[in-house]
């Protein structure tokens, strides 16, 4: 996969309903410093939430993260929970970019929106780092489980969000949400999927912990300082809630279970010959860091099982918007097209699950 179609900037698509001078004089009234000339560019990278490069005069650089324009599936595109999970975060140690404004009138680029800060820095799309050498690919893995060990440390009753999300029984809501999800999503049958909405819910594993999570954390939702193996930003918290850290660490290490192609995974690399920390390391060094116990080997697949369960939804989303013509990223047919192998690798984890269950 060529990463480098997700990378940097694009004008906007014919036809797009943002106006730049109704937005100029929107902004103008609301921020300092948004006069002059407004160039308004897409980023390419994502499939959900329409992320928009704004510059005045080229010098004062913004973000604006908006939901998709038509008909949406329930709860999805939750800018509005973005926004203020990221304004939260703001003293929390946790890197984000700095929230300046939310918007939900419609008319202004025809749909509910926020803008934040840009933050300038390295973004990397291919894991395996092929720019760098073993010594930064190394730091800069440690650097990935450093921080989502501490976002699943913070009080998040402490920095208001103790009603982001209700505390209990995280996976089991989310499975009868994806569910759901899925079917208003369905274009067609898919038997790996039928098999996991029905396994997952009397398949379950305990939830032990309670803590904020991002629920997309992965290596490409990141911005690392330009020199530094030193994250900036997490970007992209339309999934975040209160739930089971666990699920959360678990959804973030499926990259080591996807090979290179079509899914920008690790499963087929030489771990060690790039310095890249394989799944049990960093997942120990996860474990050590948050000062949990291990899960058996059972919970652990039932875990990979629901998390490839729920990406299997969300790419079913996303062929959903490129039925109905509302996808917002030009390469969004190729990402739906991947919820059948996605789904189809999930079950094999289920059924890893179900034979360690029977070996215990």
């Amino acid at each position: 996969m060529d990463a480098a179609r997700f990378v940097g900037t694009e004008p906007l698509p014919p036809g797009s309903a943002i106006e730049p001078a109704r937005l100029k004089r929107y902004l103008a009234k609301r921020l300092p410093d948004c006069e002059g000339e407004l160039t308004i560019e897409r980023f390419r990278g994502g499939q959900s939430n329409p992320t928009l490069l704004l510059s005045f005069d080229g010098v004062r650089r913004l973000v604006l993260r908006k939901k998709p324009d038509g008909k949406l599936l329930p709860s999805a595109h939750a800018v509005d929970r973005e926004y203020r999970v990221i304004s939260a975060l703001r003293e929390s140690g946790i890197p984000v970019a700095d929230a300046r404004l939310f918007c939900d009138d419609d008319t202004v680029v025809g749909a509910m929106f926020y803008i934040m800060d840009y933050v300038e820095g390295r973004s990397f799309w291919e894991p395996w780092l092929p720019d760098l050498g073993n010594r930064e690919r190394s730091d800069i893995y440690a650097e990935l489980g450093r921080v989502i060990a501490a976002l699943h440390g913070v009080d998040h009753a402490a920095a208001g969000l103790e009603d982001f999300g209700r505390p209990n029984d995280y996976v089991a809501r989310q499975t009868a949400r994806w569910s759901k999800q899925y079917r208003a999503s369905e274009t067609e049958t898919i038997e790996a999927m039928d098999r996991l909405i029905e396994w997952l819910p009397l398949n379950l594993p305990p939830q032990r912990r309670t803590s904020l999570i991002h629920g997309d954390y992965r290596l490409d939702n990141v911005i690392f300082h330009p020199g530094e193996a030193r994250i900036l930003a997490v970007v992209d918290w339309e999934l975040s809630t209160i739930g089971d850290p666990m699920a959360d660490f678990a959804y973030h290490m499926l990259t080591w279970h996807f090979p290179t192609n079509p899914y920008r995974g690790l499963a087929d690399s030489d771990l060690v010959s790039l310095g890249i920390p394989g799944e049990r390391a960093y997942r120990d060094a996860y474990l050590a860091a948050t000062g949990q116990n291990d899960a058996s080997e059972r919970d652990w697949h039932a875990y990979l099982a629901f998390c490839l369960f729920r990406v299997a939804a969300i790419r079913q989303g996303i062929m959903r918007r490129v039925v109905d013509g509302t996808a917002s990223n030009q390469h969004a047919r190729e990402a739906g097209a991947l919820a059948r192998p996605v789904s189809e690798l999930g079950w094999r984890y289920a059924e890893r699950a179900m034979e360690e269950g029977r070996q215990s």
